[in-house]
């Protein structure tokens, strides 16, 4: 009796252990889709921008941590420099803040090497815009033609790949209205770059960035 019970729980433990083993080895599905609250799984760097009403007063500078305060009502700039994941500045309630942030796209083939996920939360009702842009040599600033508009809405929140909105500019030289060139952050060290963050009343957009997970923005 106690060798039967004892084959038993070999067999469940194998076949639990193969079950685990077996969704790890898919952490994506086929349509490009991802289970649960739409992020993928595996190691990432959490970053909380936070809208709040009145302008933050107090020092900071030993406290970064992972959120950057911003304006709830109006834009603040996020100026990004290249470097390991770190908040640099995080108040942004006086309009401009600081990120630092990897090269995404260092072989500027439109295949990122790490990837940012987005989501709304907080209070529902809330939006904000993000737009990647770049200053060139001449200081005149650039917007990408693409920008990512988070939303708050009622009920459980997901998130969405907008590697390719935050982390490629694609530029109107021409200023036509079409994309000329779609460069990824720190692709032109002539440039500087930064995030043009416009906020609506969104409370919380928590984005996160997987070091281990591609994306082919072409």
């Amino acid at each position: 009796m106690k060798k039967l019970l004892l084959i038993g729980l070999v067999v469940v433990l194998t076949l639990t252990l193969g079950t685990a083993a077996v969704m790890a080895d898919k952490p994506q599905a086929e349509d490009g889709s991802y289970g649960g609250n739409g992020a993928p799984s595996g190691a990432h760097y959490n970053l909380n921008i936070i809208g709040v009403p009145k302008e933050k007063t107090a020092d900071m500078s030993n406290s970064q941590g992972h959120r950057i305060f911003v304006k709830l009502e109006g834009k603040t700039k996020i100026n990004l420099t290249e470097g390991d994941f770190q908040v640099i500045d995080p108040n942004g309630t006086d309009g401009k803040a600081a990120f630092q942030l990897p090269n995404p796209d260092p072989d500027g083939d439109g295949v990122t090497v790490y990837s940012v996920f987005v989501r709304a939360l907080g209070k529902p009702g809330g939006t904000a815009t993000m737009t990647s842009a770049l200053v060139d040599e001449l200081g005149q600033e650039w917007w990408s033609t693409e920008n990512k508009l988070v939303v708050r809405n009622k009920g459980g929140s997901k998130f969405e790949n907008v590697s390719r909105e935050l982390l490629y500019i694609c530029v109107d030289w021409d200023q036509d209205g079409n994309c000329d060139e779609k460069l990824p952050l720190f692709g032109n060290e002539a440039y500087s770059y930064f995030w043009d963050y416009d906020n609506s009343g969104l409370k919380l957009a928590q984005l996160r960035f997987y070091p281990d997970v591609s994306t082919d923005t072409n």
